[in-house]
């Protein structure tokens, strides 16, 4: 059976080892499907109960729930290829090339628009003057890996309305000695940017089909379901377009967020579908807002044992946040520095104060910097930490000997031993989009140069299963559909290869679905 065909009745999955992330089914020899549902799981002898039902010989590979990026932005990062990719330019030279190679292909586009930056591993750095030498009078940015900064020519300042008398109000916007703004804007002004930048593109069938394709290919990766963590309106009407032609290949659960990005002003959002809406293939989830930077993370610790505090701090967190939960919304909060997590904490207690018998299910999305008492904080309000592990390399050669003294970059064995509930995610377009290839970080602690981060914070690649599997379903709200393999819940699954030094994805099922096969992975066989 190719993974274009599809299939009636029951199916049994037997000769494969189940990991089923249930503790009330902790041994399991056969899973039975039928339709999208899983029916039966249990014992070698289970297959015999459903011998006139298909059956799949799984050889011996195992088999798990699908995963759930718990954190990704899939609306964005499935725009990339119509993008220019400066992810490997280290010369204003070869910029030049991607820019001019983006303005043949696109000539009709609003903005030129290239992502990728990354001046820790490249070395370059830009200004707008540089920039205009490039593009002339046609607006531009250069997108930051991270996705809270960039770089805009002069054209894309004007079109935006950044002068040196805005830039004068907000030290979001970097200006030069003289007071005119450099180009680089961070955080909240790279928002707008992103948002101007990015609307040209957004084309109805172009970007569903782009989606969808960027789909396909998380669906080689094992992943059946995600959640974009930060849906604007018109990502949540595309969304919606897609799942009522039937067009999405993986689960969608939206995190709402205004436009521009990194901003709070949702506006009439508040009175629409809230968490919880919506079905199995796309859901409304918790509303996203922010505590701190991503480039500018709000840090309060001791260096060396010198006070040391810097970063952004988002000054209407907590009425907003409040505001959300009393409109019926769960929330998921970026913290990614210490000072950010506290910040969100303060909000969450705020939030729980008034409406204290809801399950709030209170997300922090990446908790990247905390120590021992911060992560019993969490824990106590029992909030989940949605974490990247493939963070380990990027945040591992960008910090160098920045260790506090108080507090851990990328605290996952310290949350976890906390009684923190993890989820595990990529954060995709901002770091790798494979689950096995992450969690691979964040078992060995170790970039991708050889550099030790950490290594006292490893989790076992058990642990990681399970943060993107229960751990994620848990975190979106899932957990009565997926994220398990249980009896009722919907047939997502992953056949992994465990014969080498590190799990391989086999094939991928989505509601009972084989939609992704790596090669001849298992035999077919007809009712007996």
């Amino acid at each position: 059976m190719s993974a274009s065909q599809t299939r009636s009745g029951r199916l049994v999955l037997t000769g494969g080892r189940v990991r089923s992330m249930d503790p009330t089914l902790p041994r399991a020899e056969v899973v039975v499907l039928e339709g999208d549902r899983i029916l039966d799981v249990g014992p070698s002898a289970l297959a015999e109960v459903h011998h006139d039902a298909e059956r799949r010989d799984l050889a011996g590979h195992a088999l798990v729930p699908g995963f759930i990026d718990a954190h990704c932005h899939l609306s964005i990062a499935a725009l990339h290829p119509v993008w220019g990719d400066c992810s490997a330019v280290r010369a204003p030279s070869e910029l030049a090339k991607v820019l001019h190679r983006m303005s043949q292909e696109d000539p009709e586009a609003e903005w030129l628009r290239v992502c990728g930056w990354d001046e820790t591993t490249t070395g370059l750095t830009l200004d707008r003057h540089d920039l205009d030498e490039m593009t002339g009078d046609r607006p531009a940015i250069v997108v930051h890996m991270t996705y809270h900064q960039g770089v805009v020519n002069s054209a894309g300042l004007d079109r935006l309305g950044i002068g040196r008398a805005s830039a004068a109000r907000d030290d979001l916007i970097v200006t030069d000695e003289t007071g005119e703004p450099t180009g680089l804007l961070i955080e909240r002004a790279f928002g707008l940017a992103h948002t101007a930048s990015m609307a040209p593109f957004t084309d109805p069938d172009r970007w569903t089909a782009l989606v969808a394709a960027r789909a396909r290919l998380l669906q080689r990766h094992g992943i059946t379901a995600v959640h974009d963590a930060a849906c604007d309106p018109a990502a949540e009407a595309m969304y919606a377009l897609m799942a009522r032609e039937d067009l999405l290949p993986v689960s969608v659960l939206v995190l709402p967020h205004p436009a521009p990005f990194l901003t709070h002003g949702f506006g009439a959002r508040l009175d629409g579908p809230t968490t919880g809406e919506g079905d199995e293939w796309l859901g409304v989830g918790p509303l996203k807002l922010f505590a701190d930077g991503g480039a500018a993370p709000a840090v309060d610790v001791h260096f060396g044992g010198e006070h040391v505090a810097f970063g952004y701090r988002q000054p209407d967190l907590l009425p907003r946040l409040v505001e959300a939960v009393d409109r019926g919304f769960r929330v998921a909060v970026h913290a990614m520095g210490n000072a950010g997590i506290g910040d969100a904490l303060e909000a969450f207690r705020a939030a729980e104060r008034r409406n204290p018998d809801d399950d709030h299910r209170f997300r922090l999305e990446h908790a990247g910097l905390a120590g021992p008492a911060l992560a019993t904080e969490i824990a106590e309000l029992g909030a989940v930490g949605v974490i990247q592990p493939g963070f380990v390399d990027h945040v591992g050669e960008q910090t160098g000997d920045f260790q506090p003294d108080d507090a851990t970059w990328l605290p996952f064995a310290t949350l976890a031993e906390a009684g923190v509930r993890l989820a595990g995610s990529s954060d995709d377009p901002c770091s790798y989009v494979a689950p096995l290839r992450s969690a691979r970080f964040g078992l060995e602690r170790r970039t991708r140069t050889g550099v030790s981060f950490a290594p006292e914070q490893s989790l076992p690649l058990d642990t990681w299963l399970e943060a993107y599997t229960s751990g994620a379903a848990h975190a979106g709200g899932q957990e009565a559909a997926r994220g398990t393999i249980t009896p009722g819940k919907r047939a997502d699954l992953v056949v992994l290869d465990v014969g080498g030094d590190w799990p391989e994805v086999v094939e991928t099922w989505v509601a009972g679905e084989l939609v992704y096969e790596r090669a001849t992975s298992g035999a077919w066989s007809s009712p007996a």
